[in-house]
């Protein structure tokens, strides 16, 4: 206690050096705290969005994941209900589960034939109301922005389509879609009619239905048994999705639509079992509990398990992106604090050889002095550190009530710009225990220095 004592009263008499030495330590806490709590926003955002859209785990026919994207009807699940209810039902799940909904993907031709115009397209049939439900997921406690989906509470005939396909088939004006380039006359032509089988295909469809609307479209696809097959679509939205390439592709329609599209009158199938949790936290026991599943009560159907972020290998990129960029920025910071906290106790050294020459004389061994100069560099820290974490507290509490907003990638809406500094916990401690032990560490070269000092050489120094 002594050795701290007199260490503090050390810093309070050179009290400008150890002020600019605290403000450099500062200025340091509050980059590395400020910049992770953004990081780590962006994290929790980037996988809510994720977790809302695909769930956190989701149970795929083997293969489908590797393979499925070419032919995904060869790899659907057949009794995808009976292993919704055994997930649903078991008693390790159960807790956890917030959503457990089927989904089917396909792909095929979105035709409007009207106007002579057709595209490829990538289909998703879905439960709007589970769907729905999976949106409100909200674990880290975002502004609330669920919005429900554009098929809620529409015919079972109904779609929505990425506004990339509302351009190409020239559906921008009777959908209402705004800043939606024309195309040029040559373009927008009348074309030909549906050719004949696809037309035959498409009367079959609608004999029974009223006259349709501007905005009908056909989507055309493979069934299971490889013959093509048609289905009318009343698209009732155009919404963007935030990245060119899903826009142009995508197409959203009722599950049932989807597979009476794929599967005509045999057994419906799914080609994936969609599972979200109440936390993130819970996959690793999720899976270990379905991997378990599936060598016993599941063992006849071949299945695999994937989270979502191996689904969606963009998370780990941007994720490591923004760790890669936060561990250069923390070595930097550490860096200048070391040299910084370095050259002032260096400085002490060299103003204070007399003072030390005369503690030598008294009695004070070697180790004593290098204890004082360390327990100062140690105080820097602490006090730095400390004062850091205050303040970048204090200035991402500005920051999240200030009103400020950015657009992230794949985002079409800007969102509230935020920095999570307060309840992160291991970064905030991280980040003090590593500027103490940067303070002690640049602190040690001068303390031995100082240590070594003659007592002779030490009292004559002018």
């Amino acid at each position: 206690m002594n050795t701290f004592r007199l260490a503090l009263r050390n810093l309070l008499r050179n009290h400008r050096r150890s002020l600019t030495t605290l403000l450099a330590m500062m200025v340091g806490a509050v980059s590395i705290l400020l910049f992770g709590g953004y990081s780590g926003n962006i994290n929790y955002g980037l996988q809510t969005d994720f977790v809302k859209r695909s769930g956190h785990i989701q149970i795929q026919h083997k293969d489908y994941f590797l393979y499925g994207s070419g032919n995904p009807a060869a790899y659907g699940i057949a009794n995808y209900q009976h292993i919704i209810d055994v997930v649903k039902n078991d008693p390790v799940l159960k807790p956890m589960l917030t959503v457990v909904t089927p989904t089917l993907s396909l792909g095929g031709i979105a035709g409007n034939f009207a106007q002579g115009v057709s595209r490829t397209v990538l289909g998703s049939g879905v439960v709007v109301d589970e769907q729905n439900r999976m949106r409100r997921w909200n674990d880290y406690g975002f502004p609330d922005r669920y919005k429900p989906l554009a098929l809620s509470n529409t015919p079972v005939d109904s779609a929505v389509i990425g506004t990339g396909v509302a351009r190409v088939l020239q559906l921008c004006g009777p959908l209402k879609v705004a800043h939606c380039p024309q195309a040029p006359a040559k373009a927008s032509e009348t074309g030909a009619a549906a050719p004949d089988d696809i037309a035959a295909l498409s009367a079959q469809e609608n004999s029974d239905k009223p006259a349709q609307p501007a905005t009908r479209i056909e989507l055309l696809a493979a069934n299971a048994h490889g013959a093509p097959n048609v289905a009318g679509l009343n698209v009732v939205q155009a919404v963007p999705q935030g990245v060119k390439e899903l826009d142009d592709l995508f197409v959203m329609l009722h599950l049932a639509q989807a597979q009476r599209l794929v599967y005509g009158g045999d057994a419906p199938q799914a080609t994936a079992i969609v599972l979200q949790l109440q936390h993130t936290s819970q996959i690793p026991a999720a899976q270990a509990r379905l991997e378990t599943l599936m060598k016993t009560t599941l063992r006849d159907d071949a299945l695999e398990i994937h989270d979502f972020a191996t689904l969606n290998p963009s998370y780990g990129q941007i994720t490591g992106m923004f760790a890669a960029i936060f561990g250069f920025i923390a070595i930097l910071i550490g860096a200048i604090v070391l040299f910084t906290v370095g050259n002032t106790m260096s400085m002490a050294v060299v103003e204070r050889t007399v003072e030390i020459g005369t503690l030598r004389a008294i009695g004070l061994r070697r180790g004593g002095i290098r204890r004082l100069f360390m327990a100062e560099g140690l105080l820097l820290g602490i006090i730095g550190s400390v004062l850091g974490v205050l303040m970048a507290l204090a200035l991402a509490w500005l920051i999240n009530h200030g009103g400020l907003t950015w657009t992230p990638p794949g985002n079409v809406e800007p969102v509230p710009l935020m920095v999570r500094v307060w309840g992160e916990s291991r970064m905030i401690i991280g980040t003090m225990l590593g500027l103490v032990l940067v303070a002690v560490t640049s602190a040690w070269w001068p303390a031995r220095r100082a240590a070594k000092l003659q007592i002779v050489d030490a009292l004559r120094h002018v």
